[in-house]
């Protein structure tokens, strides 16, 4: 994963989860901070409260694109970098990486895994 990908993630900030293929596609937001990285596996942990729509979608197809940004950190054209991650999602409810998270967010009823496929600039 590119060094300013990872410098937006350290900001806060909005980040978008997008079921792409769904119809009418299934669209959650969450925090930037309560992201894992996990770059030596490529892919990202996300606590999950609700999103039972995103959920349901991944029974047809769990392609997802997330959206995320900071001002802070200088972009292709000035200040403001923004990504797309696109990749695969799963939503786990044992193992190690849950048992962490819930211990940090004890308000979660699973985590949201995604596969990264690809992180592109867009800003």
């Amino acid at each position: 994963m590119e060094q300013k990908f990872l410098d937006v993630m350290n900001d806060e900030g909005p980040v978008t989860i997008v079921t792409v293929n769904a119809s009418p596609a299934g669209v959650v937001n969450t925090w930037m901070s309560y992201v894992k990285i996990d770059e030596d596996n490529n892919c990202l942990y996300i606590p999950a409260a609700g999103m039972h729509s995103i959920e349901e979608d991944f029974a047809d197809d769990n392609t997802v694109l997330l959206t995320m940004g900071s001002k802070k950190v200088e972009g292709t054209a000035g200040p403001g970098a923004g990504f797309h991650v696109s990749g695969t999602g799963e939503f786990l409810s044992e193992g190690s990486e849950f048992t962490a998270m819930k211990e940090r967010f004890p308000w979660i009823r699973k985590i949201l895994k995604v596969n990264v496929d690809q992180i592109t600039q867009k800003i």
